[in-house]
């Protein structure tokens, strides 16, 4: 007699309220990743009347800081259960929708620091000149940080199908 089941068991595919748990807890994170920094950033002229040389390592660490926070929470938000949805069960759709739906909906938060960040690399040089690139290359890190390794840190918090109950 044959069975009807398929040999190998397919992962469940995400419902509307796990998707929208992933997406809200990711998002969230992210969002708080990049609006810290750029109230940060925003901030630290006031904060020290120093140049702009200067004041980079305190821009550096304050991203490390951020960094370390974020995938600690992301860590925990990954593994905490919702008394509604239960669970977030790592596989390839919800992995997939950690990266993509988080990025197309925080992404655009990175922005306002991004305008800072310009602004800081024309201070102190030559009308329409940018001599503080570093700037720029810290917002494309902070971005490539809250784009690829928050939500990589989530997707590999994510309990497995084999972890049992919650």
């Amino acid at each position: 007699m044959v069975d009807h089941l398929p040999l190998t068991p397919e992962p469940p595919k995400p419902r509307l309220p796990t998707l929208t748990l992933l997406i809200g807890r990711i998002t969230t994170i992210k969002l708080a990743y990049w609006g810290g920094l750029t109230l940060f950033e925003a901030g630290l002229p006031h904060l020290s009347a120093r140049p702009i040389a200067e004041r980079l390592p305190l821009s550096y660490a304050a991203v490390a800081v951020a960094t370390l926070v974020a995938t600690l929470w992301a860590v925990w938000a990954a593994r905490a259960s919702d008394l509604r949805v239960g669970r977030l069960v790592r596989s390839i759709p919800t992995v997939g929708v950690a990266f993509v739906a988080a990025t197309v909906v925080a992404s655009p938060a990175s922005i306002p620091l991004l305008l800072i960040e310009l602004q800081r690399s024309l201070e102190g040089c030559a009308p329409q000149t940018s001599c503080h690139a570093e700037t720029i290359g810290m917002w494309v890190t902070v971005v490539a940080l809250g784009t690829l390794l928050i939500p990589a840190v989530f997707a590999a918090a994510m309990r497995g199908e084999e972890a049992g109950p919650p």
